[in-house]
């Protein structure tokens, strides 16, 4: 059965531009009027309003967006953001890496060469268990919910160490920098916990060289 996505998105161009390439991927594009679908591409805060809670909400940001935007429209329910210009395949991961969290939680979590068992709390690089301390772990397990997602420092601060308010803190840091040094003794072939400057980390970057930016006037 293929994967129903609703685009709501009023501007021509976004979707001349990605209703093909979706189809082309082997999505469903439904209509609002239809069943609840699988996702949803959300162009505006309407669209997030009409379907959060009802359905997984990805919202395509705006090209002036700015963090405080982002921030604001994660608190209202969005599952993740997408600011414009966007890479198609970098928005097509985002899609799948969505549905896996919301459809059906795997035993255990795979994010690139890293594996993360709940269960047991073990930790694995390209199969060679990695030691880790207790937030070491706390932090990999909220990073590795959605890898390719950038997590901004205040949520992280507020997710793994419950943290409700702003800091001057150092303590996530040190702790990313410890782990650096953990994952890059392994030969992976990438960098994982990328510091995406001035906003947070995420667990995978995104190879830009391989993707199709895409920039609408």
């Amino acid at each position: 059965m293929s994967t129903t996505v609703l685009l709501e998105d009023r501007e021509t161009a976004t979707r001349g531009y990605l209703e093909p390439r979706l189809l082309r991927d082997g999505f469903e594009l439904v209509a609002a009027a239809e069943p609840k679908p699988d996702l949803v591409l959300a162009g505006d805060d309407a669209a997030l309003e009409r379907w959060r809670g009802e359905a997984p909400v990805i919202v395509l940001g705006r090209p002036e967006a700015n963090p405080v935007d982002r921030a604001r429209a994660f608190r209202r329910g969005c599952d993740d953001y997408v600011p414009r210009p966007f890479h198609y395949d970098e928005l097509v991961a985002r899609i799948h890496a969505v549905l896996r969290r919301t459809r059906r939680p795997a035993d255990v979590l795979v994010a690139g060469p890293l594996e993360i068992d709940p269960r047991t709390r073990l930790v694995a690089v390209g199969g060679t268990p990695l030691s880790v301390s207790q937030k070491e772990y706390d932090l990999l397990l909220r990073l590795a919910a959605d890898p390719i997602r950038v997590f901004t420092k205040e949520e992280l601060l507020r997710d793994v160490w419950d943290f409700r308010a702003s800091s001057r803190t150092r303590t996530l840091d040190s702790h990313v920098s410890r782990l650096r040094r953990k994952l890059r003794a392994f030969d992976t072939g990438t960098e994982l916990l990328e510091n995406v400057w001035g906003v947070g980390y995420r667990l995978l970057g995104v190879p830009l060289e391989a993707t199709e930016e895409v920039t609408f006037e």
